[in-house]
């Protein structure tokens, strides 16, 4: 026994170590067709994520399309000090921040709740038929879904003020209105995205043991203890990395919803960093500026993403890194 443990000990010193490189290109040889049908989505980040990153020291030059992005005139700091001290940027940054944070507030228990109970559901043909329709609006386009908000909010003959009117009260212009923008932007996103983020905590639900509920049955649990103790706990770690998530998008505020419903009467409250960048950059074509707001955008949204991470990791151990 003792002699075929030495053969076996000596034969793993006889043989030569693999470089690194002969590893790495042995497991691109095992894993070749993995990789080749992954290689589109590497293709398109490379081309429109990284690729466009060249474009960005426009913000810190006074940029001509003529002279192209190197022939510049280098500007520094001039566009972020502009934007810093104009009377736009407080307005913009309270906007944005607010928006986002009711979003946040707002939208983010709502696929998880709504996820529980559906798992409560034990008919299967109800629990399918809830979690289709709930979804389907994330198959709509943005352009779609304000057209419907635009249709419902009708002060003429939108169902809202319909019924509105039929319960004895006035009919309101509600797009017009700055004290309702908030509210319609922030309930629409929770209506078009609550299905399909429910989608991945119904996946994480599905991943708990069964054993646990048998073992809390056996003990007298009810299913809302079963709930509490079982499910909210199993999931936590899926709550966490989805929080994070969130909360570096909170200030990336998407314009094209904002851009089709707000109106200058609802600029104040309405206002946000992408649609302040649309507007400088597409219509008034002053590239250079535009940029450095945008740029902007993205740090403060980087640095958020960074803090929540550290916060998470350090309270609770579930990070992204």
């Amino acid at each position: 026994m003792h002699q075929a443990q030495s053969e076996l000990a000596q034969t793993a010193v006889s043989q030569p170590k693999r470089s690194k490189g002969a590893e790495i290109l042995r497991h691109i040889k095992r894993d070749r067709q993995l990789l080749l049908l992954f290689l589109p989505c590497i293709v398109f980040f490379i081309l429109f994520r990284y690729g466009p990153l060249y474009g960005l020291i426009i913000a810190f030059k006074n940029y001509n399309v003529y002279e192209g992005i190197l022939g510049s005139e280098w500007v520094g700091l001039e566009h972020f000090k502009t934007f810093f001290s104009s009377q736009d940027f407080w307005m913009l940054f309270r906007n944005t921040i607010l928006l986002g944070l009711f979003s946040l507030l707002w939208g983010f228990p709502f696929p998880i709740l709504f996820a529980l109970l559906l798992n409560e559901v034990r008919l299967s043909f109800l629990k399918k038929t809830v979690q289709t329709l709930s979804y389907l609006p994330a198959f709509l386009s943005v352009v779609i879904i304000s057209s419907m908000i635009i249709d419902f909010l009708s002060p003429t003959r939108g169902l809202i003020n319909t019924i509105i009117e039929a319960l004895g009260f006035t009919r309101t212009y509600f797009l017009i209105d700055p004290e309702w923008f908030r509210t319609i932007y922030v309930s629409s996103e929770i209506w078009a995205t609550i299905g399909y983020d429910a989608i991945i905590y119904l996946a994480a639900i599905a991943g708990v043991s069964p054993t646990l509920y048998e073992a809390a049955r056996v003990d007298g649990c009810t299913r809302f203890q079963m709930m509490r103790y079982i499910t909210i706990p199993s999931i936590l770690p899926t709550i966490t990395i989805m929080f994070i998530l969130k909360t570096g998008a909170m200030f990336r505020i998407g314009y094209e919803k904002v851009l089709l419903l707000y109106n200058p009467m609802t600029y104040d409250v309405a206002d946000v960093f992408s649609t302040y960048v649309y507007r400088k950059g597409l219509l008034e074509t002053n590239y250079s500026y535009a940029a450095a707001v945008g740029l902007f955008e993205a740090l403060v949204a980087l640095v958020m993403l960074l803090v929540s991470n550290m916060i998470s990791r350090r309270a609770g151990g579930s990070s992204l890194w």
